[in-house]
């Protein structure tokens, strides 16, 4: 009889239900016959969930501290578990990997982010630090992870990490809103995701400024500091924003889809390094609901849209650009609904998890094979 193999997923920053870690990686592991745990920051949001066991610790309220004491706490409770595969998603992360490393047991990072380029976005940081960070984070990286397996959750990544494996973040196919009535008439925009000025923040809450008749509706993450800001710039009472320093989990966005018939799914980002080869999670949720998605024309995200035909590319500086791809949504309401299903079409067909769930699991069997 087989021995049942033990994996172990770790993350000291990502919530507990991370929709990439928890419902698509670890329950797609579990569904394959392993015996998978997940270690991860406590939340209250845990207790209507028990599909894999979650091994909590507490977090330091203070985010440097934390960033020292969270691995520590994470190391001690990972290598109770003797595991055969321990794969963890935070760069933090890395001393931890290395430590927990044998010669008889498998190490995956898996990669959601270009850290390198990640970390100099990141405003509370002064820029010489993020430079340095940085540069010091790829060392480190190139230090540590040389004998661990590389899992790449974008497939530009490989230009800096050739010998890593993609699993993408497609969907999950949600049967709700696969089925959900395409009738884009209202004039209500929505944004999901964390709510951050890098991902289009105030560009989002301005859009009201820009075309009186829509209100902008943003679910996800925002701090409060920024949702003030949001709000003195623009016409605050027409942007609405849940989950002021609060989580919002996968159900709730899904939720949130279903109701009413949105004209469109906004993603007008600022120009940046970090994100300008991505392909967002949400223009992938965005397609699943049918929603056309109106997001900033950056080389790699005009070509996806255009390949899917599910959208309109526009300059993220350029008023008029978003006014006039607002206004032919509303006044094309046949086109519009076209979008939406080609996109709706392309997540069947080929962007969604199921595709990717058989890339990981086969994965992880040579991996064991080849150990």
């Amino acid at each position: 009889m087989t021995e049942t193999k033990k994996v172990v997923h770790i993350t000291t920053v990502h919530h507990p239900l991370d929709p990439r870690i928890y419902y698509k990686q670890c329950m797609s592991l579990r569904d394959a016959g392993y015996e998978v745990t997940l270690i991860a920051p406590y939340s209250e949001d845990l207790t209507h969930e028990n599909s894999v066991p979650v091994k909590t610790f507490k977090k330091h309220t203070n985010r440097f501290v934390s960033m020292l004491v969270s691995p520590l706490k994470a190391y001690k409770l990972a290598k109770s578990f003797k595991a055969d595969y321990y794969h963890f998603h935070d760069p933090e992360l890395l001393p931890v990997g290395w430590l927990l490393k044998k010669r008889n047991n498998i190490v995956i990072y898996d990669i959601h982010e270009d850290y390198e380029t990640g970390i100099v976005q990141r405003n509370y940081l002064n820029k010489p630090m993020r430079w340095l960070l940085s540069k010091v984070y790829k060392g480190v990286e190139k230090t540590l992870a040389h004998s661990m397996e590389l899992c790449l959750a974008e497939k530009y990544y490989q230009e800096k990490y050739q010998r890593g494996t993609c699993i993408l973040n497609y969907p999950l196919l949600n049967k709700q809103l696969l089925s959900s009535n395409i009738n884009p008439v209202e004039d209500k925009l929505i944004y999901t995701g964390n709510v951050r000025e890098d991902r289009g923040a105030l560009i989002h809450a301005s859009v009201p400024d820009i075309d009186s008749r829509v209100t902008v509706h943003f679910y996800g993450q925002c701090s409060e500091s920024l949702s003030r800001k949001m709000e003195q710039n623009t016409k605050g009472e027409r942007i609405f924003i849940k989950g002021v320093e609060k989580y919002i989990p996968k159900n709730e966005i899904d939720n949130a889809y279903l109701e009413c018939n949105w004209l469109a799914g906004l993603a007008i980002f600022p120009p940046s390094e970090h994100f300008k080869k991505k392909e967002l999670t949400k223009f992938f949720e965005y397609m699943t609901s049918g929603l056309p998605i109106i997001c900033s024309n950056f080389p790699v995200w005009k070509e996806f849209i255009d390949k899917y035909e599910c959208g309109i590319t526009v300059d993220p500086y350029n008023k008029k650009d978003i006014k006039n791809a607002i206004r032919f949504l509303r006044e094309n309401p046949a086109k519009a609904k076209l979008m939406g299903e080609k996109g709706r079409k392309a997540v069947l067909d080929e962007l969604n998890w199921r595709v990717e769930e058989r890339k990981l699991i086969n994965w992880y069997k040579n991996l064991e094979v080849n150990q």
